[in-house]
């Protein structure tokens, strides 16, 4: 299989040159045609994370390495806007400036009760997580003492990156 050539499909690589204890290596597709946002984030393991944003349908899919479970979170208003900063980018690479770079860490909940069947998701979300089980997340506080399951680092063209960690919230 080989990627079509259209001219709605770009890919965009995004690294910061200056920050090698904490190397972000990840892409992004970017489909202008369907307002969709693919990035693959690979971890120091080489092992990928997908991060879907469908802005069609408000809605952030994330998907970790090493496991077939997503997890969902509605977006905000922050991320329509580095989602359309890419949209409307119209180069193939996007560097960041690591010392010119703001970082923070989100944590989403993972909300108890909240499992979505995946034949209920709209295209792109369905073919990505049809292999397992979905869930809900919301923003939070933090952990609190409570294990976290795993972070995922992004970065946007906007010079902003987060990390974003999830666990599980109790019932």
């Amino acid at each position: 299989k080989g990627f079509s050539k259209q001219s709605s499909l770009q890919v965009v690589r995004i690294t910061v040159p200056d920050a090698p204890a904490s190397l972000i290596n990840q892409s992004a597709l970017v489909d202008k045609h369907n307002n969709i946002v693919t990035y693959y984030v690979t971890s120091q393991t080489n092992h990928t994370s997908t991060v879907l944003f469908d802005i069609n349908h408000g809605l952030i899919c994330y998907k970790p390495d090493d496991q077939d479970t997503c997890f969902l979170r509605q977006m905000e208003t922050s991320d329509y806007e580095n989602m359309h900063v890419l949209l409307n980018e119209s180069q193939q690479q996007v560097w960041l400036v690591g010392n010119e770079t703001q970082r923070h860490t989100e944590f989403l909940g993972v909300l108890a009760g909240s499992h979505v069947k995946a034949s209920t998701l709209q295209e792109p979300l369905h073919t990505l997580c049809q292999q397992g089980p979905v869930y809900w997340t919301r923003k939070a506080d933090g952990p609190k003492e409570r294990l976290i399951y795993f972070c995922i680092d992004i970065c946007f063209p906007s010079n902003v990156c987060v990390s974003v960690c999830f666990y599980y919230l109790p019932e």
